[in-house]
């Protein structure tokens, strides 16, 4: 089929079975990996913060985040000054593993352009972000 909502879906759906592979031996999945990114960057993100910055459904998140912090990899600690609010820290067990993690999104990804020239993957990338811009005005 030549849709490109439906090529880019099947797309998204092949990476991140690459990138399940690897991130299961790292103790994370795929669905974490956009979420721990954040907080790699920013840490003591609250959950709204955290849902602006991923751009996924308000139960999505606090599965994802529930489901991290079952699995040790996020502290929920009250927030200062607004009662309602917790902020999301990484454990030292989801910190440890951040330079694994990211090689692990990068062989994905290397795993995903393979046969391609330097040159169709920078196009295919600027297609891509142009795509997402589109998208984003839906």
């Amino acid at each position: 089929m030549d849709s490109g909502a439906y090529l880019a879906s099947q797309l998204a759906k092949g990476f991140a079975r690459s990138l399940q592979q690897r991130a299961a031996r790292l103790g994370f999945s795929p669905g974490q990996f956009p979420v721990l990114l954040e907080l790699w960057a920013e840490d003591g993100l609250t959950q709204k913060q955290l849902l602006a910055r991923v751009d996924i459904e308000q139960a999505t998140m606090a599965n994802t985040l529930a489901r991290m912090a079952r699995d040790g990899l996020i502290d929920r600690r009250p927030h200062p000054s607004d009662k309602r609010a917790q902020l999301i820290f990484l454990t030292d067990k989801a910190r440890g593993m951040e330079d694994d993690a990211i090689e692990a999104a990068r062989e994905a990804d290397l795993a995903l352009f393979q046969g391609f020239k330097s040159f169709e993957r920078e196009l295919t990338l600027e297609y891509i972000r142009r795509l997402l811009d589109n998208a984003k005005k839906l």
